[in-house]
């Protein structure tokens, strides 16, 4: 069914968003299209909240990778026609393509990035041995979640901790596996002589919202360790029961760090793309999760290109929006890659005029970081504006919200996003506000699957 937005936006008259008159959506200068828009400033991060229930939030993925709905977006076209949606499923994406469309995948791998372990304990105050929490000291529980490698010699990563007001600069962390870290309880000092860690690291450095740097010991084989011994990192979001006894984590115990059982074996498969190659990320580019080997091959046997970059996500995808004005508002770099083959290819489909489409926002945000920086660097030359992207590696930290100037993506196929999110606001910079805020409505109310392991939604 195709719904227009035009006949459902009574609700929203009077927002600044929207033209009372005609009750239709912002047109292109107000979703980022026009050159000479600029962002849009004083907007606030509360604009993009949205009520979800909590079952709407998918807690596994569907047992068939292609089997999601898709919600399809048409946006507000320049001759006057209004959004509207359609109710559709992620099969049929690649009839939803162009026959001359660039397709763009991001290729990165998530490893398992959550570690669980123990403290030294040697920053912590001597507490009496009546204490309740006596049992615990010196040996106290830790789990934390690498985010990014500031460096590989010495081995240092920037990292969230639970728990983190224990967790001072100077401390000595160890990890090893669930079962030797459950084991540790009531040692006075030092490691007990049944827990062989696979890692060693101390705490460098805090950042301002929480983060530290871990420095860890060297080992010859790291990541093979953290293979062994890490989980996956599922967001938090997903509830799972705890091993095989069919009960499920009130919030209490899913924000304890004991939980090490809410990733399961099929995680290391299903929370990973199947074209996902260089290792780096700690959260999954979710879009992409809905491709099989099959839906790539219908894609390029209609002669669609793909290319592939990389975007290793991290704290920049993920971290929440602490600010009440968008525009306060910064994102941590994160590590990117555009090999020779693909910058010409987006070249090449940009010179043509064909689409672009984006699989993912941390696709968009790649090829707009790129594209930016380029620009930026030949601004005082002859078409120094030109939408066109460099090779080669960097870190992107581009934030994109309501108003900003697309310059390579044409379209995009993204998961539902969390309220009030980074990638929520670059969604409706590219899709229009009113448009994508309207169709997250009707997929609550139509009982669409939210989030990573959700459904999907092809904005063009």
């Amino acid at each position: 069914m195709v719904q227009h937005v035009s006949e459902t936006l009574q609700p929203l008259l009077g927002s600044s968003y929207v033209n009372s008159s005609r009750q239709t959506l912002p047109k292109w200068s107000e979703t980022g299209r026009d050159a000479g828009h600029p962002i849009i400033c004083s907007m606030l991060v509360s604009e993009f909240h949205y009520d979800l229930p909590a079952e709407s939030v998918a807690q596994q993925p569907l047992r068939d990778r292609a089997g999601s709905r898709l919600l399809h977006l048409h946006r507000a076209s320049l001759d006057g026609e209004p959004g509207s949606w359609e109710d559709r499923g992620f099969r049929e994406f690649p009839d939803l393509l162009r026959a001359d469309d660039l397709l763009v995948l991001n290729n990165t791998r998530v490893f398992p990035a959550r570690l669980y372990g123990v403290r030294s304990g040697r920053r912590a105050q001597p507490v009496s041995r009546q204490n309740p929490e006596a049992h615990d000291f010196l040996c106290g529980r830790v789990e934390v979640l690498l985010t990014r490698q500031v460096s590989a010699d010495p081995n240092e990563w920037e990292c969230l901790v639970k728990p983190g007001r224990k967790i001072g600069v100077g401390e000595k962390l160890y990890f090893g596996s669930s079962s030797q870290v459950s084991s540790t309880r009531g040692f006075p000092s030092g490691l007990p002589a049944d827990l062989q860690p696979g890692l060693e690291a101390e705490v460098t450095e805090r950042g301002s919202f929480g983060e530290r740097h871990i420095r860890f010991a060297p080992v010859a084989d790291f990541f093979a360790r953290v293979e062994r011994i890490g989980h996956v990192p599922l967001p938090p979001y997903i509830r799972r029961v705890s091993g095989d006894r069919g009960v499920t984590h009130d919030a209490s115990e899913r924000d304890s760090i004991n939980e090490r059982d809410r990733d399961r074996i099929d995680d290391k498969e299903r929370y990973q793309t199947v074209y996902a190659q260089p290792r780096g990320s700690v959260a999954a580019p979710t879009a992409g999760l809905h491709f099989t080997p099959e839906i790539l091959e219908q894609i390029r046997a209609r002669g669609i290109e793909i290319a592939e970059v990389t975007l290793h996500v991290g704290l920049g995808t993920f971290q929440p929006v602490r600010v009440e004005k968008v525009e306060d508002h910064t994102l941590h770099r994160e590590w990117y890659e555009i090999p020779e083959k693909a910058a010409a290819a987006i070249n090449r489909a940009k010179a043509e005029g064909r689409r672009v489409v984006a699989v993912g926002t941390t696709t968009v945000r790649t090829l707009e970081f790129a594209a930016k920086a380029l620009a930026d660097k030949h601004a005082s030359e002859e078409g120094g504006n030109e939408a066109r992207v460099e090779s080669g590696q960097g870190e992107a930290d581009i934030f994109i919200y309501p108003g900003y100037r697309f310059r390579i993506v044409d379209a995009l196929l993204t998961n539902f996003h969390l309220p009030q999110s980074t990638l929520l606001m670059l969604v409706c910079a590219l899709g229009g506000k009113e448009l994508v805020m309207r169709g997250y409505e009707h997929a609550v109310q139509s009982g669409y699957r939210f989030y990573s392991y959700g459904d999907c939604m092809f904005v063009e």
